[in-house]
């Protein structure tokens, strides 16, 4: 079948270098427009067997491929994807809502993830150990060598479906592994044209191999023929995962709860607009969207009214419109549950000074105030357009509310003092501290990742492959 021209409709499953139909095809729908835009397989337990059997019978195919020639590989996967980048983009923003400029800015910034990839496959090394410290080891050579896994699965979200993927197969491809891929429910045509790409680009049958619905997730992580297992998405399946796998490694990106710190000291205009662009775009779907927003008290005032006037500015509507800022959440449920929230805070005393109301699959960008710890939209992952601000009075104490939650994935601080950027540093328990910037802050070749219950392991080309690959050691007496 020409996966090509029935992409849009009927999405396929690639199992061993064949595009595959499933038995059952499910509808993929249009969360602004509530109409079906696609068709993809609900994968069985007989493709998944397909799917490792070939992955497993290609892992000594992708590992025996040199070095170059994997970097080769993802450089024309990397090319095509420019070309093809404005397509991409459009199937993006009718399946999950995004705005068409964030659909595509997703598309054209994964250019750097395969790029780095590439990099990397040409410089993954061990190391030299001397062992002439003792006596035991004197006069004898010893290496530790790096080599690939095997069988990597990976599990992708909806909410940066065309990067996020490319942050699992990029690396594990560049390593030398091959791949079981199952997509998101809500995006499984973005996965389809990244699986186009490689597929286009050369990739050996057998290397990439992808499912969807929602049934072999559960299977496809217990299974032993799974040797690593890289997943993004919730802490809850999260700790599903770790449960299910055994002493298996894997690499999990959970959940966060978008925590900024701002000084007295701050640029109180670029930290508003920062915090303000940053809580809605992607319709706060995104882990280190920005959520809860500590303030000093004595800018307090002049912040959230700057805070205010900026989420205001932001335009919500149609996501295929250029000039829409804010799509839609991915479907209506999930914002009615956001809704539901508010409207608890609402109860419980928190004011909404802009925002809070809801039409289908869309929510108004929200800011809230007078909120309290305990309540869901501070304490709990909103994932969602939704921001609330609380003051402060002594910067030791922000820092460690931000380090006792029980996320731990990016938080932003903003100061002008070098003093007080240490300091959050070295007390703030978390993955990442952005000095003058939000918790939204990631570029693909940094270390991204969490502690606590925003996950295990980090994400970045670089970092990536050193999980997906395992050290042995070499021992030679001379």
């Amino acid at each position: 079948m020409d996966s090509s021209n029935q992409a849009i409709k009927r999405i396929p499953m690639l199992i061993g270098g064949e595009w595959r139909e499933g038995a059952t095809m499910d509808p993929v729908n249009d969360p602004y427009r509530n109409e079906i835009v696609s068709y993809q397989p609900r994968s069985t337990r007989a493709d998944l067997d397909a799917a490792l059997n070939a992955a497993v019978a290609a892992k000594s195919v992708i590992a025996a491929m040199p070095g170059f020639e994997r970097a080769a590989l993802l450089r024309r996967v990397s090319a095509l994807l420019l070309e093809r980048a404005d397509m991409i983009a459009e199937v993006m923003s009718r399946e999950t809502g995004k705005a068409i400029k964030d659909a595509r800015g997703e598309v054209v910034r994964s250019q750097d993830t395969i790029n780095l990839s590439a990099e990397e496959a040409i410089r993954i090394e061990g190391e030299h150990i001397p062992l002439d410290g003792s006596a035991m080891g004197a006069g004898k050579i010893a290496l530790m060598l790096r080599f690939p896994v095997g069988v990597i699965a990976g599990i992708t979200p909806f909410n940066a479906p065309f990067n996020l993927a490319a942050h699992k197969v990029a690396p594990a491809i560049a390593s030398g592994n091959a791949v079981v891929l199952k997509g998101p429910p809500q995006a499984p045509g973005v996965v389809h044209e990244l699986t186009r790409l490689f597929v286009d680009a050369g990739t050996p049958p057998g290397v990439l191999n992808t499912l969807y619905g929602p049934d072999v997730g559960p299977e496809l992580v217990r299974d032993p023929r799974v040797d690593f297992v890289t997943f993004t998405g919730s802490t809850r399946v999260g700790a599903e995962i770790k449960a299910a796998t055994g002493l298996r490694r894997v690499a999990l990106e959970l959940g966060g709860a978008g925590q900024t710190i701002v000084h007295d000291d701050a640029d109180i205009g670029e930290a508003a607009t920062t915090c303000a662009r940053n809580s809605m775009r992607l319709a706060g779907q995104s882990c280190i969207s920005v959520q809860t927003v500590y303030v000093h008290r004595a800018v307090y005032d002049a912040f959230v009214e700057k805070l205010v006037a900026e989420v205001r500015t932001l335009k919500l509507g149609d996501p295929a419109d250029p000039q829409t800022d804010v799509g839609t959440l991915i479907d209506e449920r999930t914002a009615q549950r956001i809704e539901s929230w508010v409207r608890e805070a609402e109860a419980g005393g928190a004011r909404i000074l802009t925002g809070g109301k809801r039409k289908g699959a869309q929510l108004e960008p929200t800011v809230l105030v007078d909120v309290t710890p305990s309540m869901k939209v501070v304490c709990d992952e909103v994932f969602g357009p939704v921001v609330s601000v609380l003051p402060y009075d002594d910067f030791g104490a922000a820092c460690a509310t931000v380090s006792d939650s029980r996320f731990g994935l990016q938080c932003g601080v903003f100061t002008k003092s070098i003093h007080l950027a240490i300091q959050a540093v070295r007390s703030i328990r978390t993955g990442g501290v952005i000095i003058n910037g939000s918790s939204t802050w990631r570029t693909d070749q940094l270390a991204y990742g969490g502690v606590k219950d925003s996950g295990i392991g980090r994400e970045g080309p670089r970092y990536a492959i050193r999980d997906m690959t395992e050290e042995r050691l070499m021992l030679l007496n001379l």
